[in-house]
């Protein structure tokens, strides 16, 4: 059996699927069979493993990974959560007003 060592992504356990989904895509048909081998023998998660199963049917019928380093950080990665907002001065949306005596499209607040 391959040790979490030697995988092509010896993280997959850590990431969110979403984040494994853009990493499994850059592996060619023998590494996915890898890591499909090592999820079902560990974790046996059933998305991951239909995921992992769906992209090697596809590299079967000929499909090609993508480019890509599979070892490269997510775009869901919660480490780059910290990383800070992306909203700008020039991408929020206008301020918003409350009216001053309530909603007055609301019956229960006063007008």
């Amino acid at each position: 059996m391959t040790e979490h060592d030697q995988l092509p992504i010896p993280d997959h356990d850590q990431l969110p699927v979403g984040g494994l989904t853009s990493r499994i895509r850059t592996l060619d048909a023998q590494g996915l069979q890898t890591l499909l081998t090592y999820e079902r023998g560990h974790a046996n998660r059933v998305q991951v493993v239909q995921m992992m199963e769906h992209r090697l049917k596809g590299l079967e019928e000929g499909g090609q990974p993508s480019g890509g380093d599979p070892a490269a950080a997510a775009a869901d990665d919660p480490t780059h959560a910290s990383a800070g907002s992306k909203v700008s001065e020039a991408t929020t949306g206008p301020p918003v007003n409350p009216p001053s005596q309530g909603d007055p499209t609301n019956p229960a607040q006063p007008r």
